[in-house]
């Protein structure tokens, strides 16, 4: 099971609303369908793709396709892959275009969008190669405008594109059509929004590498395509969808242009569509199915509308914010307040591995057996402390068996020059105390001479990704130590997937679920703790909690995970939402501090860490603030105040 499809995990998953079309396009101005899985909506679009092309082949005529980069469209180029290897589809009558290119950039650069479609696509189908069409990233600055008409001019002659594919940036644009964007514009060189930059400085190891400008094709010709999909991917992009779906038109936000589109459908998975009304507020669209979580949900939003805390709400509030039907369909006003507020209050506990002697009926945990084995996984060697690094101290604290388990080695979010730091430091000890048969010199030099002539798409020996990885795990052992886990509950899995030396990772496989139901047989966990975080920029994440999820699939009927709860906490890059939390752990101001420290063992992750994605603050500082509003909002909700609480959602082995 992927977790997109866990009940309650967002917002979109929880909607028990009538889908009916009449209903949502009051809110909605561009058709969506929504998908559980990037690669089930994906599958769709290469199945139209694919009909298409059969259908052009019969009457002898060609396809024109717009083509898109990035991760979005992946699964669909992986896809249509297959359908030419194992289903013997032809490309020969299949002309593309590609929405933009990064300027200026060689062709052959690893960043450069032209060697991507080769890389993804291209080269794997029998597309002539004459076919194809890229805007140059390497032609000289004064020819650009020429060129620029002249692939105008090619789509028009080759009949016009039949399927555009989009994806969506942050701030809204399509191909590199930033905020001010013209309607009617067409192929032309175009400065890059800095957010845009930002979030390409991972891939072009650092903000300062991204080209300042691109080639794209303009809103018009993106509209004069005869039909288009947007395609998008998880919770990163539920805003900005929200607005383009629901919003007015606005150059602000290029994408909306779409919605004076007549063939345009969004094609997005749960998490992106969770904003959208029909999911955030169901019950302004349409007729609900009143389940406890769809009240809770429902009574939390209107105290945020209200301003109000939940034993303050009236009935009026109910009445003038549209859920008249909450009240006529179960009870009075102020029972369903005092339900809500007890289910809420419920959640909160100071004892995450349950408390010992006591009626456990509403708390989260249950009290027995006491002490718990415990299995935190974290998906790199630093998760674990930032994303519950107070509930992780709790733990040791009341005595149980906590062992930390990091998925992955971290090594390439090590910098070289961390390396080299680590390196000097090695060899200079060996000098000084005369060592024997001294490594470290020889390593130094190596690594020297490697990362002065590195590349993008370099290959790291794995020497060098060892002495990476030692300074991660180094790292993560003095996390451990300072929280009071001793070094023997402190693991390494290692998983393969994650082991390329580039920061592409390739798939997972057996041998990471392997890995991980072996370390769970052998431990036999009470309670495991997991990263439940889609919005992870990276990926990595995503991967890591769908290995842990197919390992308890395949286990679920072993008699020890009959007594194993599995708690989801939010990773590094968002905080859940409190209509999906089912445990809430408090922390004093001690605590933070504990914390906090905790995560400065992780030293190479400091101050500039590599991959920090568009949030620029330090770990430690995004991780604090977001469990201080945490508490903020349990505050305001009525519940007790606390310096900050980390939240957990429940996850069931069905």
């Amino acid at each position: 099971m992927k977790l997109a499809d866990i009940k309650g995990f967002t917002s979109a998953t929880n909607s028990s609303m009538l889908n009916d079309d009449a209903f949502v396009a009051r809110f909605e101005k561009i058709p969506v369908r929504v998908f559980p899985s990037a690669a089930a909506g994906s599958l769709a679009v290469a199945e139209k793709i694919v009909s298409l092309i059969k259908e052009r082949q019969l009457s002898g005529q060609n396809v024109i396709l717009g083509l898109a980069t990035g991760s979005t469209p992946l699964k669909v180029y992986n896809e249509l892959i297959r359908w030419h290897k194992e289903e013997g589809l032809s490309f020969s009558n299949v002309i593309t275009f590609n929405l933009d290119e990064y300027y200026p950039l060689e062709h052959d650069h690893q960043q450069s969008y032209n060697h991507f479609m080769w890389d993804r696509l291209f080269k794997h189908i029998d597309i002539q190669s004459q076919n194809i069409h890229i805007p140059s990233g390497s032609i000289e600055k004064d020819d650009v405008a020429v060129f620029c008409r002249d692939y105008e001019k090619k789509i028009a002659e080759a009949g016009g594109i039949d399927i555009q594919l989009l994806g969506i940036g942050r701030t809204g644009h399509i191909g590199f059509n930033e905020p001010g964007s013209a309607y009617n514009s067409k192929t032309r060189l175009v400065t890059l929004d800095r957010l845009t930059r930002n979030d390409a400085a991972d891939t072009f190891n650092g903000e300062e590498h991204v080209p300042h400008f691109a080639i794209t094709m303009g809103v018009g010709t993106i509209l004069a395509a005869k039909e288009i999909y947007l395609m998008a991917w998880g919770e990163g992009k539920a805003e900005i969808l929200a607005k383009a779906v629901e919003g007015p038109v606005t150059d602000v936000i290029p994408s909306t242009y779409l919605q004076n589109h007549p063939n345009t459908t969004f094609i997005v998975d749960s998490p992106a569509a969770a904003q959208l009304t029909r999911y955030k507020s169901p019950w302004r669209v349409g007729p609900c199915e009143w389940t406890n979580s769809m009240i809770r949900k429902a009574v939390l939003w209107l105290c945020t509308q209200t301003g109000k805390p939940l034993l303050k709400l009236t009935e009026r509030d109910y009445n003038d914010y549209g859920l008249s039907d909450l009240i006529s369909s179960h009870a009075v006003f102020s029972k369903i307040n005092i339900k809500v507020f007890n289910d809420l209050q419920h959640t909160i506990t100071g004892w995450p591995g349950g408390k010992p002697n006591v009626d456990d009926t509403t708390r989260p945990e249950r009290a027995l057996p006491f002490p718990k084995r415990v299995a935190l996984f974290s998906p790199h060697p630093d998760d674990d402390v930032i994303s519950m690094g107070g509930t992780f101290a709790r733990l040791v604290e009341h005595g149980h068996d906590v062992h930390v388990a990091y998925q992955t080695s971290g090594s390439i979010a090590v910098s070289d020059d961390d390396a080299i730091r680590y390196l000097d430091f090695v060899r200079n000890y060996e000098k000084i105390y005369g060592i024997v048969e001294p490594k470290a010199e020889f390593l130094y030099n190596e690594s020297t001479d490697f990362y002065r002539n590195k590349k993008k798409d370099s290959i790291e020996p794995a020497e060098l990704l060892l002495v990476k990885a030692s300074i991660r795990r180094g790292e993560a052992t003095a996390s451990c130590r300072y929280i009071g886990l001793p070094e023997k509950n402190v693991h390494f899995l290692d998983l393969p997937f994650y082991e390329t030396g580039t920061v592409k990772k390739a798939p997972a496989g057996e041998a990471d679920i392997q890995i991980t139901m072996d370390f769970l047989r052998k431990l036999q966990p009470h309670q495991i703790y997991a990263a439940g975080d889609l919005s992870d920029p990276h990926g990595t994440h995503r991967v890591c909690i769908d290995i842990i999820i197919e390992a308890l699939e395949r286990m679920k009927e072993e008699e020890w995970m009959k007594d194993c709860r599995v708690w989801l906490y939010r990773g590094a890059w968002q905080e859940w939402e409190i209509e999906m939390v089912d445990m809430a752990v408090p922390l004093s101001p001690e605590e933070v501090v504990i914390k906090r420290n905790a995560i400065f063992r992780h030293q190479s992750q400091k101050d500039g860490a590599m991959f920090m994605g568009a949030d620029k603050r330090e770990f430690w500082q995004r991780a604090e603030e977001r469990n201080k509003n945490t508490a903020r909002l349990y505050d305001k909700l009525g519940m007790a105040e606390y310096e900050a609480i980390e939240v957990f959602v429940r996850y069931e082995v069905e």
